[in-house]
């Protein structure tokens, strides 16, 4: 039988119970969460609307600003295609069987609308093996185009430097903020983005468990950022700002610690800073 978490988020049913015909009204609560559509049979019309105001998405956005909404479909996919319902027409998503399921789809939507997904079952004899799952995340720090098929964040303005401003802004309002190394870069063909392996040596914020416990001293992880953006390993310590994105740390801000360190006591001395940071 259909369900729905506790908090709303996330929604979990199966085709047997539902009737080919019918569309079955499912209403998702929170900013980030799942669905599951086991043996799927008939159709699903997904509403996103979460408790929180638009504005609440992101650090820094205006009542007026757009909101991404991004979907990233399960490895194991199938059974059943999903749309974007804009404007009257469709506009697909996620194919059956797609050839590239890690691929993370991105829309836009402005305040107070509430976009509107269908999830629409494709015929086959033997359902039993398929499913249906993804999950999605609505945020009000990223750009996304109009268009679907689009990288999981904008990488216009990635690659550039941020200014004093930013830096201390990113320290407030980054999902982690971590000072460490750059130990190796490697790539992720998939998202097609630099993996930055880091040798954390102090984790000041951080959502999730993004950097465990490495050592006695140590704490490892993972940041990814625009391919293009050129990441390479390098001597010296790092502050690493950023956001978590389906689970993973994307990069914001990385100045050198030192430099960081410079521009955090000239704003704390002016009484210029928005929020403190407990240093070493």
């Amino acid at each position: 039988m259909a369900s729905y978490s506790e908090d709303q988020c996330s929604w979990r049913g199966s085709g047997l119970s539902q009737a080919v015909k019918n569309v079955e009204q499912v209403w998702l609560r929170c900013a980030e969460g799942s669905v599951e559509w086991l043996y799927p049979a008939g159709a699903l019309r997904l509403t996103l609307s979460p408790r929180l105001p638009w504005s609440a998405m992101g650090p820094g956005e205006s009542s007026r600003s757009p909101v991404s909404a991004c979907i990233k479909p399960d490895q194991h996919w199938g059974g059943a295609q999903l749309y974007l319902k804009r404007d009257g027409v469709l506009e697909l998503l996620v194919g059956d069987e797609t050839s590239s399921p890690a691929h993370v789809r991105c829309f836009s939507a402005m305040p107070g609308e509430r976009p509107a997904l269908f999830l629409q079952a494709t015929p086959h004899q033997d359902i039993s093996r398929r499913i249906a799952t993804f999950r999605y995340e609505l945020r009000g720090d990223w750009t996304a185009q109009p268009s679907v098929n689009t990288d999981p964040i904008s990488s216009e303005g990635a690659c550039r430097p941020c200014n004093n401003t930013e830096i201390l802004m990113a320290v407030c309002t980054s999902d982690f903020v971590v000072r460490g190394n750059i130990r190796s870069v490697e790539t992720d063909s998939n998202l097609k983005a630099a993996v930055i392996k880091v040798s954390a040596t102090r984790v000041y914020r951080q959502k999730f468990a993004l950097f465990p416990q490495s050592g006695r001293l140590t704490r490892s992880g993972e940041i990814r950022t625009a391919l293009q953006c050129g990441a390479r390993p390098g001597a010296g310590s790092f502050l690493f700002t950023g956001r978590v994105h389906f689970g993973e740390a994307w990069l914001g801000c990385a100045p050198r610690y030192k430099d960081f360190l410079k521009v955090y006591e000239q704003a704390k001395q002016s009484l210029m800073i928005p929020c403190t940071l407990v240093n070493d």
